[in-house]
């Protein structure tokens, strides 16, 4: 962390509210509801709730479903829903639409798009690596290790910054995360994309700390396949179906291994044989989960006229902000930032390094300030720039530093 000299809580808190006075997204947090009283710093987890959601969601229930009853699927549109919603995330991605499907878990899209991306590699005998990143998320390794049984490829953790230079012609399939989950690193999208593109590999991106916290940019840097969860930054909600990108150039080459009745060419014939429809929507597997997934529709009307640049931008800002009062109100060598200070490598979170800090997440909490701890010893703080303010930024880092004192 930046050595800082040390403010006093008068001088950032009126260093908040002028920032906040001068907030472009600032109006944002009235799409959202959030309990009074409440700073909550963990849409790195888990987003708010936007406003539309429980009237949208009732309507759900007691119209489309209680009223209409299977008629819905036509008359409301749900068979079309997982495309549909897949092209109101796509901006938010840097993709243009018809490449987004929205449908199963993470962890599912992830195994389909891994497997695909060894399919799509080809049977090349010299191409036996798959490489993973060395610091992913628990599931997303498992999920690698599953996929290389099935597809004979070999499974090499690779530090991300690493990766170019480990990226050679015996690498078939390339997974990693944009930003890391546990300390908000954004790693370098555009430059590993371009190595394994020019070795021949085909590139997996994990988005779900990314996606609606910065620009991604799918497809002017060439990416290959991506997935995604929508319930951090996009607000989808508790559980809420996550995404995959196939790259137009890839779609009519893509072989799902779970080839399911929702992504065939015409799924109510009920032929034996599997003909993959067109487009992304191949990839959807079984009945779409509808009300979670209509639920995400509506949430994601929060981002209409939000630009995904202005939301970096105060993102950047928040961090910043956050880290100069953390550096104001907490004692010296209390705490270390494990987030990168160069705004080019962080994602749009705060990783602060302590002992005891199980606990001392657990007495934010109690004190109205919400984020989340991960194991052994890191406190992790999430800037959703939608609904999070300069000030709560400001109350939050004075808070730990009212714990620590």
């Amino acid at each position: 962390m930046p050595t800082l000299s040390r403010r006093g809580p008068g001088e950032l808190a009126a260093r908040a509210a002028a920032l906040d006075a001068a907030d472009e997204l600032g109006k944002l947090r009235e799409r959202f509801i959030l309990p009074e009283g409440v700073v909550y710093l963990d849409g790195n987890s888990l987003g708010a709730l936007p406003a539309g959601v429980a009237a949208a969601t009732a309507d759900v229930v007691n119209r489309q479903w209680g009223e209409l009853l299977i008629r819905s699927w036509d008359e409301s549109g749900w068979w079309t829903a997982p495309e549909r919603i897949g092209d109101k995330i796509a901006p938010l991605i840097g993709a243009a639409p018809g490449q987004v499907t929205v449908g199963d878990s993470t962890s599912v899209n992830l195994f389909k798009v891994l497997v695909g991306a060894a399919r799509l590699a080809g049977t090349d005998p010299a191409r036996t690596r798959l490489l993973v990143d060395a610091s992913t998320f628990p599931t997303d390794g498992y999920i690698a290790a599953s996929a290389a049984r099935m597809t004979g490829l070999t499974v090499v953790p690779v530090e991300p910054a690493r990766a170019a230079a480990e990226i050679g012609t015996d690498t078939a399939v390339v997974l990693l995360n944009h930003v890391d989950y546990r300390t908000g690193r954004l790693h370098d999208l555009p430059a590993l994309t371009a190595a394994a593109r020019a070795a021949g590999a085909v590139i997996v991106w994990d988005l779900c700390h990314s996606a609606g916290a910065l620009p991604v940019g799918l497809d002017e840097n060439a990416v290959d396949l991506a997935v995604g969860c929508t319930y951090k930054y996009l607000n989808g909600g508790p559980g809420s179906p996550a995404y995959l990108y196939i790259a137009e150039r890839h779609q009519a080459a893509f072989d799902s291994p779970l080839p399911g009745w929702n992504g065939h060419a015409d799924p109510f014939a009920m032929t034996p044989e599997y003909l993959p429809a067109a487009g992304a929507a191949r990839a959807r597997v079984g009945t779409p989960d509808i009300l979670s997934m209509l639920a995400l529709e509506s949430a994601l009307d929060a981002w209409d006229g939000v630009s995904v640049e202005a939301v970096r931008a105060k993102s950047l800002a928040l961090t910043d902000f956050f880290l100069e009062c953390v550096a104001a109100y907490v004692p010296t060598g209390t705490v270390e930032s494990v987030t990168p200070d160069e705004h080019a490598r962080r994602g749009s979170q705060v990783s602060l390094r302590t002992e005891n800090a199980r606990a001392v997440m657990a007495e934010l909490i109690v004190r109205g300030v919400i984020g989340d701890f991960r194991a052994p010893d890191v406190l992790r703080f999430g800037f959703t720039p939608l609904y999070v303010s300069f000030t709560d930024a400001e109350r939050a880092s004075r808070t730990l530093g009212h714990i620590f004192g």
